[in-house]
């Protein structure tokens, strides 16, 4: 498995992807159109100087080496909110009292705001179904943190993600249902296609700016506050184990939460190291994989070089770390545009996982 940017080559193959994902993933969304102006833009991105983050996005794909089908897709927003408003609803707890009738009530309610703008965005992560397998996912959402851990200075010092909220098979969201009968007369999935192609004057237009009390909302829609799709719940299993938190923001239309972390808190950037690729020969390896000399034990690694437009990455059992090296076979350091003295990162996947993290198939369902 290799992770690479996205090419003009992948629009098809993206495209089958943004319609697998179904509604409510909004940041792939089926219009081919769209999909082609977001590969150039990517391109552009990976390709740009940059001294600080703007409006760069980077999307990158998970090949399969063997046969080449994409496996899954995954991105960063260098600067949410830069190009349109990032809204959210947040979550408060407004207390009435009467003194003289010595009463008093707390409620709760939500009120949009645009509380992230100027974070960093992981985003586009999806794990297309006959590729779910193990390390797949990992792979994908914790490639993104040495990514931006190479690069701090294209990104913020601080990360979020959206979390895909309660969507049914048929694309039916309880949260939006109640808001379509009282604001927006509009499907959620009319609501969402919008968005995903950058339109959103209808938010301020039609969306209530002030608060909503939730006691008055449907019990439904109550139920589904702050909680991810069925698909989702693995991807944030992974982000809570990197230290992301919820605060209590949530989306504008399916109530799915938003978790965020410092850069530097995230346990992938806090446990990676920068090593120098020392390419050696089939003798260097043997039986020994990475870790076998520092932890007594084999296991998998996720290694990067360091590079933007020719970033690489994978997961693998192949390579070892010596005194700040990384020793490397010539096989797999042209798959991963390595030579001798190169700059890569690794990441143990033994220090990066979780003590109660399980091999479930449910695990190896990835979408947000």
């Amino acid at each position: 498995m290799i992770i690479r940017p996205i090419t003009d080559k992948d629009l098809d193959t993206l495209f089958q992807i943004a319609e697998e994902s179904g509604t409510g993933f909004t940041s792939l969304m089926p219009d081919k159109d769209a999909l082609a102006q977001k590969v150039d833009h990517s391109m552009a991105s990976f390709e740009r100087k940059v001294v600080r983050p703007a409006d760069e996005h980077y999307l990158f794909v998970l090949e399969d080496e063997a046969t080449g089908d994409v496996m899954g897709t995954t991105g960063i927003e260098a600067n949410a909110g830069h190009t349109q408003k990032l809204y959210h609803f947040r979550r408060n707890t407004v207390t009435h009292h009467s003194r003289d009738l010595d009463l008093r009530r707390s409620v709760e309610t939500l009120t949009r705001c645009n509380h992230y703008t100027g974070y960093s965005e992981i985003c586009s992560l999806y794990l297309r179904p006959e590729f779910r397998q193990a390390n797949a996912g990992k792979l994908l959402s914790r490639v993104r943190f040495l990514f931006m851990a190479l690069h701090p200075e294209r990104f913020s010092h601080n990360i979020i993600a959206e979390m895909r909220g309660v969507s049914d098979a048929a694309g039916q969201s309880p949260f939006w249902n109640w808001l379509r009968a009282h604001f927006v007369d509009m499907e959620f999935g009319q609501a969402t296609h919008l968005v995903g192609a950058g339109y959103t004057d209808f938010i301020d237009e039609l969306m209530p700016s002030h608060p909503l009390y939730t006691c008055l909302m449907s019990p439904e829609a109550r139920a589904v506050l702050s909680q991810v799709h069925s698909q989702t719940r693995p991807a944030l299993r992974i982000l809570e184990a990197e230290g992301f938190q919820h605060k209590g923001f949530i989306d504008l239309f399916d109530a799915g939460p938003t978790v965020e972390c410092a850069l530097a808190d995230i346990r992938s950037v806090r446990t990676s190291n920068v090593c120098r690729a020392r390419v050696g020969g089939s003798e260097a390896f043997g039986k020994t994989g990475f870790g076998h000399r520092q932890h007594g034990e084999n296991g998998p690694t996720l290694i990067t070089n360091a590079g933007t437009a020719d970033f690489r990455a994978t997961i693998t059992a192949d390579a070892f770390e010596e005194s700040g090296n990384l020793i490397i076979s010539p096989a797999l350091a042209d798959k991963l545009h390595l030579e001798d003295g190169d700059l890569s990162r690794i990441l143990p996947l033994s220090q990066a996982r979780p003590a109660q993290t399980r091999n479930t198939a449910m695990e190896l369902s990835y979408a947000y």
